[in-house]
């Protein structure tokens, strides 16, 4: 089955140069364009794509903004932002809004392509120079938080946490802990509220530092 992606950029060439690629794509259909966000978050709820591919500046309504609105309308969808914007607080509030990558418009189509393979199977995508954003953001965060996981998280969010860190999927989880997906889903959002992470990728690194697990196994 193709994954169905939403294209939304105020920008008609932009649109048009990225569904000229895609389209090349076997496993990739462009199911629809927008040009703002008002109009994306209409269309997610009509059309539910896979994947939504959201430019952040645009009028009318932004990109952040219609990233928290197509998530809390359906939390299925996944959204990729796209932006000229390498900047910690654009990053930071996609992520918080609830995307689940994050890429520069100077980054190659492959990635592009490779992204929206990564989150619509359930995993977060970030450009690497936006993951060296996150990277800064989490060591500004450990030096102002010095709190251990222990007095931090429960017992069963600490092993979902292990478990996470190690590359496991939310139903590789479940599955082994004999509850529900939907369950794993609320832990995770439990830990990252928490800890105030945005990110599996931050998730990640924490279980290192606190422990947790050894990635180098």
């Amino acid at each position: 089955m193709s994954t169905r992606v939403l294209l939304v950029d105020d920008h008609q060439m932009m649109r048009q140069g990225l569904r000229s690629m895609l389209e090349k794509q076997p496993d990739i259909e462009v199911i629809a364009e927008a040009e703002n966000g008002r109009i994306a978050v209409q269309l997610a709820a009509e059309l539910s794509p896979h994947v939504v591919i959201l430019d952040i500046a645009m009028p009318d309504m932004n990109g952040i903004e219609a990233t928290r609105r197509i998530v809390a309308q359906q939390s299925n969808i996944k959204v990729i932002g796209l932006s000229m914007h390498s900047d910690r607080r654009f990053v930071s509030e996609m992520l918080k809004g609830g995307a689940s990558g994050y890429m520069l418009k100077e980054c190659a189509f492959d990635e592009l392509a490779q992204a929206i393979r990564t989150v619509a199977a359930g995993e977060i995508y970030l450009s690497p120079k936006i993951a060296g954003v996150v990277v800064d953001g989490y060591k500004r965060h450990l030096s102002a938080d010095k709190s251990s996981v222990a007095s931090i998280l429960t017992n069963r969010e600490r092993e979902v946490l292990q478990l996470l860190a190690e590359g496991n999927s939310t139903k590789e989880i479940a599955f082994a802990l004999g509850v529900s997906a939907k369950t794993i889903e609320t832990h995770r959002q439990n830990m990252m509220r928490k800890l105030g992470m945005y990110s599996v990728a931050e998730l990640t690194k924490y279980a290192v530092r606190e422990g947790l697990t050894d990635l180098e196994q």
